[in-house]
């Protein structure tokens, strides 16, 4: 029985148990920050709590200082940044109505708001062989996961600095969660310290080298 064979036979059942006995998705108790209030409806749609949404990570909640707080944006960039906390929350905010679906069968219906990553890259300046959007994360320092470039302006993805009008909590992935529309949430990515513009199209992140799928869209196969 050849050493292919037997990780085929053996990848689906691995997958199985990890969907039936999800390890770190719960539930946490939530208080807002003093002199903020949580949103409750947008745009007509009642909105999930804080403390009711689901969520998952890797290595558990990592705690990032605001003040100490940089982000690098380089790799195929005619500007590389290096962007403070003050420095997102200085650009242009946008609000969307957006509903996370984690691949485990849960969800939960969100208002998030942020800046494009349009806004970000046309201040780097993206260079015309970059295809792939590389996410560096607190808990994966080699590549938590990534998004092709034509869905993030397509789409004019967000970075979520707020969630339901309260400062992105920290086990929500401050100082920003990627809001990957239409995509399975482990391309949500959290906890983002650099963003790297590459021209590899053969990039995968923590789940996708797993087997999940590396596109992840949400009507389409979970896994590769």
């Amino acid at each position: 029985m050849s050493r292919k064979f037997v990780q085929r036979l053996v990848l689906p059942i691995v997958i199985m148990l990890m969907l039936a006995v999800p390890i770190t998705a719960c539930k946490q108790p939530f208080t807002p920050p003093p002199g903020e209030t949580e949103a409750t409806e947008y745009l007509g749609v009642k909105l999930t709590p804080i403390s009711q949404q689901r969520n998952n990570a890797i290595k558990g909640t990592q705690y990032i200082n605001k003040d100490t707080y940089v982000l690098t944006v380089d790799g195929l960039v005619n500007n590389p940044l290096k962007l403070t906390y003050a420095d997102l929350l200085s650009l242009p905010q946008e609000s969307r109505l957006v509903t996370l679906n984690c691949v485990e069968g849960w969800s939960f219906t969100a208002k998030w708001t942020g800046p494009t990553l349009a806004s970000i890259f046309e201040q780097a300046g993206v260079q015309p062989d970059a295809k792939t959007v590389i996410f560096y994360s607190a808990d994966d320092s080699a590549g938590f996961t990534s998004l092709d470039l034509q869905y993030i302006l397509g789409n004019s993805t967000i970075i979520a600095l707020k969630l339901n009008d309260i400062t992105l909590p920290a086990d929500r992935g401050f100082p920003f969660q990627v809001v990957a529309e239409g995509k399975f949430g482990y391309k949500w990515a959290k906890w983002v310290q650099r963003i790297e513009l590459s021209s590899s199209e053969d990039f995968r992140g923590y789940w996708e080298k797993e087997g999940y799928n590396n596109n992840a869209d949400i009507n389409g196969p979970a896994f590769q």
